[in-house]
């Protein structure tokens, strides 16, 4: 438990060595996955207060679900639509360097703090994302930190679009 532990520190921390040796662990991915888990927990803990229990259990199932589309989508445009020429990987490779990315986002817990959740969500995005440019700089094994944001950032628009219309959608009744 105390790699693990480590692990998850050194990730927030923006650790590069950490994201190349979960990379290579084939078996960090139960490891990766707890981290998510974790993250998606403290993120629907968070909206305990303003929403009840039904609304953490929704916002833990949504930050499950949107962490893993954007990991797809990642994967896609890292791999298919914006590799550099060295770019090897496939998607366990994404999976656990993305889920140890993470490890930023238990914060949100501090989220159930009246009047610091909106401030706590912003800052656990901004280093999530930072966490996100470092894992698929190393995955993708890009030279390019640019590049790598750009991934970031595309697959993000892409899935806040799909997620915005899906709400929209549901509002709707439809």
């Amino acid at each position: 438990m105390s790699d693990f532990k480590d692990r998850v520190i050194r990730a927030a921390k923006l650790d590069v060595g950490v994201y190349e040796e979960v990379e290579a662990d084939k078996s960090a991915l139960g490891q990766a996955m707890l981290v998510v888990v974790l993250s998606s927990l403290a993120a629907g803990v968070a909206t305990i207060g303003g929403r009840g229990f039904g609304g953490m259990v929704v916002g833990t199932i949504t930050a499950l679900i949107s962490w893993y589309v954007w990991a797809y989508l990642t994967y896609v445009i890292g791999t298919r639509l914006l590799p550099e020429p060295q770019t090897r990987a496939d998607h366990g490779e994404l999976l656990r360097t993305i889920g140890f990315a993470s490890a930023p986002g238990m914060i949100r817990i501090l989220g159930i703090i009246p009047l610091l959740g909106g401030i706590v969500f912003f800052l656990a995005s901004v280093w999530m994302l930072a966490a996100m440019v470092i894992a698929v700089r190393q995955a993708l094994d890009y030279t390019s930190t640019l590049r790598a944001v750009g991934v970031c950032v595309i697959g993000w628009v892409v899935q806040a679009l799909i997620f915005g219309l899906m709400f929209a959608l549901l509002g709707r009744g439809v």
